[in-house]
Order: C-alpha cells, then sequence, then structure tokens
C-alpha cells in the first residue's frame, strides 16, 4: 500500500471539489495535511474560513492530522505563509498539491486586462509563489515531490478560456524546470491534467440534468482523478518531469512531442519557398522524440549535422 505515513503534504485549494479529495486521501494514507484555501467563489471574489475549516474537521473526526490554512497564493507572502503553516504544525514538508484556482469563461476578444492578470496571479503566479519557498525546504532535505495541476485546455486549447489555457500551461513550463534542476536534491515535479465534475466543469459542460440522464456525469465523477495525484505525490513515484491526464478512470502521459522534421542541406540558406516544399516533412508527427531539456532538442540537431556537444 501507497502510503504517507510520517509524511507532510500540502494541498491548495482544498476545501471544495478536487482538492478536498486529494487532501482526504492524502490524510487516510497517514499524510500529515495542510488543507489551504481561501474559500472565494469560483471567479475569485470573497473570502470564507470555514470551508478548509470544515475539511479539516472531516479529517480529524476520521482520526487523521490537518491543520486550515487560509492564505491566499496570489502574493509571495500567501505562499511563505502556507509553506510555515506546515513547518511550524508538522516540523518538514513533503509533498505540494498546488491546486488552488478560479474560473471564468471569456472570449478571447472580449476578455479584459483585469481578467486576464486575475486568472494568471491566482494560477501560474500562485504556483510560483507556492512552489519556491516549498522547493527550497525540500532542496534542504534532500526529499520532495510536486504536483502541478494544470489542464487539457492549456496543452489542447479550450474556447474562451484564453486566459485559463495560457496560465494552466505555464504551469507545464514551471513543474518542466523544476524536475530538471530538482533531480539532484530528490525533488521530483509532474503535472496531472484532470477532468472531473466540479463547479468549474459546470459552466462548460452544458445541461447538468441531461448530462446526468445519460450517465456522462457518472463518468467523470472528480474521485477517477484521485489516484494519479495520489501516485506523483508518494515515495512511490519515481518518474519526474512528466504530464499525466486524468479522465473517466483512463490515466495517461500527455506529452510534447518533437518531429524529425526537414534538415536542410549543408552550408545553404533555406528559404520561406523551402519550407512550402517540405511543408509536409516539416509537419510530420512521426518519426518523434520527446525532449528531455531545450538541450537535448539542440544537440539532437547538431548530431544531425556531424557535430557532437558535450553536455
Amino acid at each position: 500500500m501507497i502510503d504517507f505515513a510520517g509524511q507532510v503534504a500540502i494541498v491548495t485549494g482544498a476545501g471544495r471539489g478536487l482538492g478536498r479529495l486529494y487532501a482526504l486521501e492524502l490524510a487516510r494514507r497517514g499524510a500529515s495535511v495542510v488543507v489551504n484555501d481561501l474559500g472565494g467563489a469560483m471567479h475569485g471574489e470573497g473570502a470564507d474560513a470555514s470551508v478548509a475549516d470544515q475539511v479539516v474537521a472531516e479529517i480529524s473526526s476520521a482520526g487523521g492530522s490537518a491543520v486550515a490554512n487560509h492564505d491566499s497564493v496570489d502574493s509571495p507572502q500567501g505562499g511563505e505563509a502556507i509553506v510555515a503553516a506546515a513547518v511550524e504544525n508538522f516540523g518538514r514538508l513533503d509533498a505540494v498539491v498546488s491546486n488552488a484556482g478560479i474560473f471564468t469563461s471569456t472570449a478571447f476578444d472580449e476578455l479584459s486586462v483585469e481578467d486576464w492578470r486575475r486568472m494568471l496571479g491566482v494560477h501560474l503566479d500562485g504556483g510560483f509563489y507556492l512552489s519556491q519557498p516549498a522547493y527550497r525546504l525540500m532542496k534542504a532535505q534532500g526529499y520532495g515531490r510536486f504536483v502541478f495541476i494544470s489542464s487539457s485546455a492549456g496543452m489542447f486549447g479550450q474556447p474562451w478560456e484564453s486566459h485559463y489555457a495560457a496560465a494552466k500551461a505555464g504551469l507545464v513550463g514551471l513543474s518542466n524546470v523544476i524536475a530538471i534542476e530538482g533531480a539532484e536534491h530528490g525533488i521530483l515535479s509532474n503535472t496531472v491534467l484532470p477532468f472531473g465534475f466540479s463547479r468549474m466543469v459546470t459552466e462548460t459542460v452544458g445541461d447538468p440534468k441531461a448530462l446526468e440522464e445519460i450517465g456522462f456525469l457518472e463518468l467523470i465523477k472528480p474521485e477517477l482523478v484521485v489516484p494519479m495525484v495520489i501516485f506523483l505525490a508518494s515515495r512511490a513515484c519515481e518518474l519526474s518531469h512528466h504530464n499525466f491526464s486524468a479522465c473517466a478512470g483512463r490515466f495517461a502521459r500527455v506529452f510534447v512531442g518533437l518531429g524529425e522534421g526537414w534538415l536542410a542541406d549543408a552550408n545553404t540558406e533555406p528559404s520561406a519557398e523551402d519550407i512550402a516544399a517540405h511543408l509536409s516533412e516539416v509537419t510530420a508527427t512521426q518519426p518523434f522524440s520527446v525532449p528531455g531539456s531545450i538541450f537535448e532538442e539542440v544537440f539532437g540537431v547538431c548530431a544531425r549535422r556531424g557535430v557532437e556537444l558535450g553536455v
């Protein structure tokens, strides 16, 4: 059994929906959990401390260990305070599930600067403000697990969600670099792209009653996302620099592949017309590779040119 005995986890946005389920399952498996939630509305307004407090009460009544934190992730001070809550109450920090978020739907040409900044402030800035102090702590202790909750909206696109998609895709980039830099310190970082019926989904799936009648809502129960997050947050996980989709009980790796492409003749200056002439090769998705970093891409191209570069 994968357990978290003696470990401490932070879950942001843990007062409702998927975040609550992550926190409950971590606690059930023995983790001491910092249940972070500002308690705001889905669009980001207001605050309600009882939202996080109620989840802590659930965990405590089941014999688990948890403490509530009501700071917002959207400031450096908030991120520091959330990490400090773990250390002050439990003495260490082993896993961070960066889940806090807000959600609104707006056509791209109607999106205001304020809404753009608000979305990035919670999701992307919040991911940074939380993960940096957590990373420093994990680096000092030589162990840590990050699970960033990204979204298929960012990887594949979703209409009326340009701000949300950009923020979620940004978390993939953040996780990639934490994975590379953290490797020598025992720190692993991955993302999960969940799809489960929650407050956010209610705005995008149409008429919930009609969908319930055809069995769709049962198919996307939020509980079906939880196993992926728990595994990635655990000691059993040895993967890093990965992204995983969790939807309706199907768990799958999501990756950005690099096609072999067209390689212009050496000592020539390719033109736009050359790109047009070789477009089928340029756009081909087979064969492909999945570079582990920007260096692997560059070194791979150089090798095809006959130039071998050392790492």
